[in-house]
């Protein structure tokens, strides 16, 4: 039977590119990038060919091996792996880069800066202090070809070949053989002897000086170079002529050196270090300490490097907020960090977590992930926005914060391109027609108007048709005057997404009413916007062949095309009002489901989206299409409508018909949204709803209202009209004076003086009766007994 040996280097774990690196270090050992066969991580492989007749390189090479595989410090070469056979050494090592190859790209590059060589020589002396002090190890190495960078930036110290003991055991530092390194001895070595007082620490503080030279000046030609710092820092020049000193008995410790470099004004007391050093300790510092630290970091970010932020400060970044309880405070660095990243890169590192923070109950949290949407939008793909952020998002439209449901408005303007129908068709269109009936805030009001009209173009056909002119009509009828700009705004902005049939029996009348508006900015949009539709409608009636061009978008599935466009039309309302729509609903509770099905009488100006509505419903009568009925259609125009008649009534103009109505009669003005809140939650939808009933018999259509003439009624002013918007004059009858419990009280006393007149009656009744009977027994006389 055959035996096959194993080829060691064929089993190793690591797979070595044949060609090495350039800048490499001198002498036997080549460096190669290689890769792990099992992961395919990069890795550094640092390899050495045994050659007969060289015993004493292998056994140097060799030493080499142990020291590294032994030393374990954060500013030293990381030690991997390694592979020693008969033929070669192979040591395996974090995947690093020499640092003359290092420089020079960041020089070509034009993006080397001081920053960067400070904490990189403060990383190199914090290693020499650590194996002098702590180890009591002389590295007898130090060099540029010595000193390599990994991706992060960091520096590390490696070419460990000739390091020897500092106890003094006879044995004297190992003869290197090698030119290129033997030129940054001391000059103190030459000196045979003995006499020379020097510390341990003396010979490697002068390489750290050549070492220094070097970094700022290029390679070191010669020892007396070093005479002339060249383009060495001032701040750094007093520090390394110490170094560089003929008396090695006062070069300074490597301790002594970084305490001295760190002073006030120091080379090496700047924010990177600060905040290197603070990364460093980040585990044993307090959680205040922590706050404090990423609140600041921000501002110093884009004065980092690139390499620094994408594998020191993210990798920190990410385990402060899944370890430890730093919470809305690294969102502006973790996103200003992601910047750096491919998308594959921000995929993998930030968006899992950013749909782990949509799920945080933190406020602060989420109204800073819904501020800074626009830098990660791009990254999220249409199922995760959809099953897990949108989700969670919604819930900021509920929210008792007015910042929190302003900065959920906003967002939406972000995610509706990547929402699904239900969504961004359903439920987002129910959370819009709540917060623009019901919200308090005028600004928020406002801003769902102007979000509308920028995510009109996405919306579904038949819900652009249901919503659009509902929403925007509704807007018009705001006391809050931007909110009124916003939906002129927004029928100007989705013109081409309107009929020409509802321009001119919808829009038209809607923006007509406008031209009499107390506030010129909404009298001047509205001749504009009236201006823009007739001008369509004219075309249209010149050539009626150019209607399928003008409607084309109008039964489109949908145009994102036409987001971009709209993009700007209207800008987001910053200032907050109290609305007359929130003081209404505060007033009067939510009608009981026993009452919204009463029948309304006809209104005596309006509610015309309503009517008009009636007249398609045998284009299409499913419940779905209630929309202006149930969600946009009247709550307004209710409150203008009821409020113009109790000023009649006051006038004394309808009296007669104040005694008829009752509150039971009537219907509240909430009771468009009652409907849904009566038979369950939000969740429950508007699709579940009955089909839409027709109106009570007398409503009058919108087309038998008088719209230009004015009632015989109305006033000279043609401003007096709009009662239900607040004005700057004070008013007899205002909705905080005059509120439906009048009603009330004029049909209790109506009951009260009925039951008043019956009593009266009654009485009358039986007096008569009594008389009767009297006259039918004739008069009793005087002291006369009746008998029986």
């Amino acid at each position: 039977m055959w035996f096959f040996a194993r080829d060691p280097v064929r089993d190793f774990p690591f797979e070595l590119i044949p060609e090495p690196l350039e800048g490499g270090p001198p002498g036997p050992w080549a460096l190669h990038r290689g890769r792990k066969k099992a992961t395919g991580s990069t890795v550094s492989i640092f390899v050495y060919d045994v050659k007969p007749g060289a015993e004493d390189q292998t056994q140097v090479a060799k030493a080499a091996f142990k020291r590294l595989k032994t030393l374990r410090h954060p500013n030293i070469l990381a030690y991997i792996d390694g592979l020693e056979t008969e033929k070669c050494l192979h040591v395996v090592t974090e995947a690093v880069t020499p640092l003359g190859m290092y420089l020079k790209a960041r020089v070509e590059a034009g993006d080397l800066k001081e920053l960067e060589i400070s904490w990189g020589l403060h990383q190199i002396v914090k290693a020499l202090s650590f194996l002098v002090n702590d180890c009591s190890l002389i590295h007898n190495n130090v060099c540029m070809a010595s000193v390599f960078v990994d991706r992060a930036g960091e520096w590390k110290l490696g070419g460990l070949d000739y390091m020897y003991s500092a106890q003094g055991n006879g044995e004297g530092p190992p003869r290197k053989g090698i030119p290129e390194l033997e030129q940054y001895d001391p000059p103190e070595l030459a000196d045979s002897s003995g006499r020379v007082v020097k510390e341990k620490w003396s010979a490697d503080m002068w390489r750290l000086g050549c070492l220094i030279w070097e970094v700022f000046n290029g390679p070191l030609p010669r020892a007396a170079a070093l005479r002339n710092p060249g383009k060495i820092p001032k701040s750094l020049v007093p520090h390394y002529c110490e170094l560089v000193g003929a008396n090695p008995k006062v070069r300074p410790n490597p301790a002594r050196f970084l305490q001295n470099c760190r002073a006030p004004g120091g080379f090496m007391s700047n924010r990177f270090v600060e905040t290197n050093l603070f990364l460093e300790e980040i585990q044993i510092k307090e959680p205040t300490e922590k706050q404090k630290f990423f609140q600041e970091l921000s501002k110093s970010l884009d004065s980092f490097p690139e390499d620094f932020c994408r594998h020191k400060v993210l990798p920190q970044l990410l385990t402060a907020f899944e370890f430890g309880s730093a919470g809305a405070v690294v969102l502006t660095p973790l996103f200003k960090v992601g910047k750096f990243l491919n998308a594959e890169e921000y995929q993998q590192k930030i968006i899992p977590v950013v749909v782990k923070m949509f799920s945080s109950t933190d406020r602060a949290m989420r109204i800073r992930l819904l501020q800074q949407m626009e830098q990660f939008i791009q990254y999220l793909d249409e199922p995760t926005v959809n099953t897990q952020i949108f989700p969670h998002v919604v819930h900021g439209f509920l929210d008792t914060n007015p910042a929190i449901r302003e900065q959920t408005v906003k967002s939406m303007l972000l995610l509706a391109p990547k929402l699904n129908e239900a969504n961004l068709n359903v439920e987002l269109m129910k959370h819009f027609a709540r917060l623009q009936a019901k919200d308090d805030q005028g600004p928020i009001r406002c801003n769902t108007t102007v979000c509308l009209g920028k995510i009109g173009s996405y919306l579904s056909a038949s819900t652009r048709h249901r919503v659009l002119t509902s929403a925007f009509s509704r807007a018009t009828k705001d006391p809050f005057a931007p909110s009124r700009v916003a939906g002129v705004l927004g029928f100007a902005a989705t013109h081409n997404l309107y009929s020409m049939n509802d321009c001119a029996h919808k829009i038209l009348p809607v923006l007509c009413s406008l031209t009499v508006d107390p506030e010129k900015s909404v009298r001047d949009q509205a001749f504009k916007a009236i201006r823009s539709f007739l001008s369509k409608l004219e075309s249209v009636s010149e050539d009626p062949t150019q209607l399928a061009e003008v409607e084309k978008d109008v039964h489109a599935a949908s145009s994102p095309g036409m987001g971009g466009a709209a993009a700007s039309w209207a800008g987001w309302a910053v200032t907050g009002v109290s609305s007359l729509t929130s003081k209404l609903i505060r007033a009067h509770p939510t009608a009981t489901p026993a009452e919204t099905n009463v029948p309304q009488r006809p209104m005596p100006e309006g509610h015309w989206e309503t009517q008009e509505e009636d007249k398609d419903t045998a284009e299409d009568n499913s419940a779905a299409d209630r929309w202006d009925d149930e969600d946009w259609g009247s709550l307004e125009q209710e409150a203008e409508s009821v409020l113009a008649q109790q000023e009649d009534w006051s006038a004394g103009g309808q009296a007669g018909h104040a005694g008829q109505v009752s509150s039971r009669d009537h219907k509240s003005p909430e009771s468009d949204w009652s409907s849904w809140e009566a038979e369950g939650s939000w969740d429950q939808g508007w699709q579940e709803q009955s089909s839409p009933e027709r109106p009570p018999e007398g409503t009058r259509m919108a087309s038998e209202y008088n719209w230009g003439v004015p009632e015989p009624n109305d006033k000279g002013d043609p401003f007096s009209s709009l009662s239900a918007r607040p004005s700057a004059q004070p008013r007899p009858h205002s909705w905080g004076e005059d509120s439906w419990e009048g009603l009330e009280t004029d049909s209790r006393q109506a009951k009260a003086e009925l039951a008043r007149k019956k009593r009266e009656e009654r009485r009358r009744e039986m007096e008569a009766k009594r008389a009767e009977k009297k006259a039918a027994k004739g008069p009793m006389k005087l002291g006369a007994r009746k008998l029986d």
